[in-house]
C-alpha cells in the first residue's frame, strides 16, 4: 500500500526526538500544495537538513512517489537518535533515504555543492538563550538562540553553495525570526522567494517560505555589491506585503 504523506502512526518516536507537530505539518502541506511543481521539476537529489523524526523527508518521497523516478534523497541531524527513527519511519513506508548525522552539511558541502535540487528545512528556530544551541538531544531540535536565527543564519550561506541552479529551499520560520529579513538576505544571495503556506496557532505564526535563484535578482545582487547600493524601496514593499501583522511569539518551546 502506498501512501500520499507519511503516516503519524507508522512515523518512529525516542524521547530525545522531536516528534512531529504544527511545523512539521505546515511544511509537508507547503510540498502538497507545490506538488505538481515538485513533480515537473525532474529532481536529482532532495535533501532535508535536520529530520528529526523522519516525517518530512519521508513524505517529500511518497509526495514524489513513483512517477520521479531516480531521485536520490539525502537527510542530516546532528542528534544521532533522530538519524536512526528517521530510519525506521522510512522503512516503515517502504521508501529510502541516505541518513548521515552531522551539523547541518558538515563534512558534505564539498562534495555536494550545486547538487541539491529540493532542500527542507524545519530548523531550530524558537529564541532561546545562546548557550542552549546545539546542545545534546531534543533542545538542538528547538533552541534557535536569539531570535531564533542563530542555526538559521548558518543554513542560508549552506543552502546556497549546495542548491543547484534551479534549486529550491523550502524553510519554515517564525514571525519572530523575522522572515522579511530572512528574504532579503536570500535576496542579495540572488534567491526569490514567497510564502507557501502560513499559519497562526495559539503559540506561534509559522510561515514556509520557498526559494529559488532568479536570473534578475541575481544580477541586481551582482550590480547592487558593485555599485554598493540598498535595497530598492519596490523590493521592500513586495516583501513586506507577504507578510501581515502576526502574533509575535510566545515564551514556549517549539510546539
Amino acid at each position: 500500500m502506498t501512501y500520499r504523506i507519511a503516516q503519524i502512526h507508522r512515523v518512529s518516536s525516542h524521547p530525545e526526538v522531536y516528534e512531529p507537530c504544527d511545523d512539521s505539518f505546515a511544511l509537508v502541506d507547503a510540498l502538497l500544495a507545490d506538488q505538481a511543481n515538485l513533480l515537473e521539476h525532474h529532481s536529482a537529489l532532495c535533501m532535508e537538513v535536520g529530520c528529526g523524526s523522519g516525517y518530512v523527508i519521508t513524505s517529500l518521497a511518497l509526495i514524489l512517489g513513483q512517477e520521479s523516478q531516480g531521485v536520490h534523497y539525502l537527510a542530516t541531524d546532528i542528534n544521532p537518535h533522530a538519524v536512526r527513527v528517521t530510519q525506521e519511519t522510512l522503512e516503515a513506508h517502504g521508501v529510502h533515504a541516505e541518513l548521515i548525522n552531522t551539523d547541518i552539511a558538515s563534512g558534505l558541502e564539498r562534495n555536494l555543492a550545486g547538487m541539491v535540487d529540493v532542500m527542507v528545512v524545519n530548523p531550530p528556530y524558537v529564541p532561546t538563550p545562546e548557550d542552549e544551541v546545539g546542545r545534546d538531544g531534543i533542545t538542538s531540535s528547538w533552541a534557535g538562540g536569539e531570535n531564533g536565527r542563530s542555526v538559521i543564519d548558518k543554513i542560508l550561506p549552506i543552502a546556497n553553495k549546495l542548491l543547484s541552479d534551479k534549486g529550491w529551499l523550502y524553510m519554515v520560520t517564525l514571525t519572530a525570526n523575522n522572515p522579511t529579513q530572512i528574504c532579503l538576505q536570500m535576496r542579495e544571495l540572488g534567491f526569490a522567494s514567497r510564502i507557501v503556506v502560513q499559519r497562526s496557532t495559539e503559540e506561534e505564526s509559522l510561515h514556509v517560505i520557498k526559494f529559488w535563484r532568479d536570473i534578475d535578482i541575481q544580477a541586481e545582487a551582482k550590480e547592487s555589491i558593485t555599485m554598493n547600493k540598498t535595497v530598492p524601496a519596490r523590493v521592500m514593499e513586495s516583501l513586506l506585503s507577504q507578510f501581515p501583522r502576526l502574533p509575535l511569539w510566545r515564551n514556549g518551546n517549539k510546539q
